[in-house]
């Protein structure tokens, strides 16, 4: 693997103390992007194990079985942000390795279960290893890859993780073929791997300067406020919108976040780095994460229930008909986004580009859906433009938001730019599934295209966005002496030599 050229998003972070050859330098990037790949992997793969898990446990609704893709995202947002903080402080690769070892036993347990509440507590154990793992992996890729290569790198880890997100649909439809519970199993050889792989060859890094625990608090009641607003989502069917159930979950959620803010302005470890987002880079960053991961995760699922439920497609042949667009997603995020980004000045404006892409895609969609099979000629299009707007929306979001992380920020901040991640795949989900409940009582096609301008106006909301706070120069937080690149650069350094 050739790594790239600088852009102005790479030049804007600083190198690493300690720099590590061209070979060393692949090695420890595709490592660190296979942990993505498992953890993003398992965000989508139960999506098509779904109707094999209801027909296991009889009358178990769509709903219902939400929650073992709503449980994930949610303990997974709520663990980034400590879990980027503790690895800052007691050193990135061993929290890397403890989170994949927590993720292969939450997997174990996955496949294990007896139940759908057993399944849901056991994707809650592995959730909370892809928290620990994800911000971890990002900030030793930052760590470790020196600055002018960082573009590539970027591209490299988080193409792999929308892979990983896109193809879940994909492995998961033929693994269900044998057994639903082997779209968990499958984990256990990965996950083994990779620990022994991180261990040898990945280097340690650590910000020796940091202190004090992360707000455990705060995090929870960042997971109560996420899964209260998915609850109020996916329950409001049942309810009634006009019910008063459903503005007091909304009411409860509020106060919950209002809390976390609070407690993130007091705190001396927050949940949420309130300086981090004074610079308008990452703040944008981090906002146009969350719309436009809502619009990916329910995009995602849409097109799982379209095929299997109006064209009938199986598993199998679903999983398949999804694949062209995950093979888009490589080439445009390792190649064309660096490249584009240098071409226009930086990451943000292929933010917006990506974004239309992917808006153009699902309105292409849009006109042409029909109820009758037509996959080449209506759905593929479809598909292969919403690869190519993933492609060059993810690792441009990682770039911008990274432009404003001095290294002793690393771990905190990828935290936070992946909890955003997270919270709008769970908003992205709930919304949806609230417009899927009603299928059963109308027409699938209305139902379905109301699901896409759902999806249209996720993408569009995150490219304006984009465009509002992206396409000017990166701007880093105003930090305090104590914690800026001046003074504690070295402390985002590489310490050299593996484990073994």
């Amino acid at each position: 693997m050739r790594l790239g050229t600088p852009t102005p998003a790479a030049a804007a972070v600083p190198d690493p103390a300690g720099a590590l050859g061209a070979r060393r330098v692949t090695a420890v990037v595709g490592i660190l992007s296979l942990a993505v790949f498992m953890s993003s992997l398992d965000l989508f793969i139960v999506n098509l194990a779904f109707p094999y898990i209801g027909r296991q446990y009889p009358g178990t609704s769509l709903g219902s079985l939400s929650w073992v893709l709503n449980a994930y995202t949610i303990v997974f947002a709520a663990v980034l942000v400590p879990a980027g903080r503790w690895a800052d402080r007691v050193g990135r690769r061993l929290v890397l390795i403890a989170g994949l070892g927590t993720f292969v036993l939450g997997s174990v347990l996955c496949g294990l279960a007896p139940g759908v509440a057993a399944l849901i507590v056991a994707r809650v154990l592995q959730a909370a290893g892809a928290g620990l793992m994800v911000p971890a992996s990002l900030s030793l890729v930052l760590a470790a890859v020196p600055a002018p290569a960082r573009p590539q790198a970027l591209g490299t880890w988080s193409a792999l993780g929308a892979l990983g997100a896109a193809l879940g649909p994909v492995i998961g439809g033929s693994l269900v073929q044998l057994n639903w519970r082997w779209v968990f199993w499958i984990n256990v050889p990965v996950g083994l791997v990779a620990v022994v792989l991180a261990y040898r060859l990945v280097p340690e890094s650590r910000d020796d300067q940091a202190r004090g625990r992360p707000d455990l608090l705060g995090a929870g009641l960042l997971a109560a406020a996420v899964g209260l607003v998915a609850l109020a989502l996916v329950k409001a069917p049942d309810w009634g919108w006009g019910s008063v159930r459903f503005p007091g979950v909304l009411l409860a959620a509020l106060a919950c976040g209002a809390a976390v803010v609070l407690r993130s302005r007091r705190h001396h470890s927050p949940v949420i780095e309130l300086e981090l987002l004074r610079s308008r880079s990452f703040s944008g960053a981090f906002a146009a994460s969350i719309l436009y991961y809502a619009g990916f995760g329910a995009f995602v699922l849409n097109s799982v229930e379209f095929l299997t439920g109006v064209w009938h497609y199986s598993a199998v042949i679903a999983g398949l008909a999804i694949a062209p667009g995950p093979l888009m997603v490589l080439p445009f995020a390792r190649v064309i986004s660096p490249r584009l980004a240098g071409w226009l000045g930086g990451p943000g404006r292929t933010v917006v580009i990506g974004c239309a892409v992917n808006a153009g895609g699902q309105l292409l969609w849009y006109s042409q859906i029909q109820a009758q099979p037509a996959y080449l000629t209506h759905l593929l299009p479809a598909q292969l433009l919403g690869g190519a707007g993933v492609g060059l929306t993810i690792p441009s979001l990682l770039a911008a938001g990274s432009a404003a992380l001095t290294p002793a920020r690393f771990g905190t901040g990828s935290g936070i730019l992946n909890t955003a991640r997270q919270v709008g795949t769970v908003l992205g989900v709930a919304a949806l599934v609230a417009i899927l409940a009603h299928i059963a009582g109308g027409d699938p096609l209305t139902v379905y295209r109301n699901g896409l301008i759902l999806i249209v106006a996720f993408f569009a909301a995150a490219g304006v966005t984009a465009a509002a706070l992206l396409t000017g120069p990166p701007s880093r937080p105003a930090v305090p002496d104590a914690v800026s690149s001046g003074s504690r650069e070295p402390a985002g350094q590489v310490v050299t030599g593996s484990g073994s």
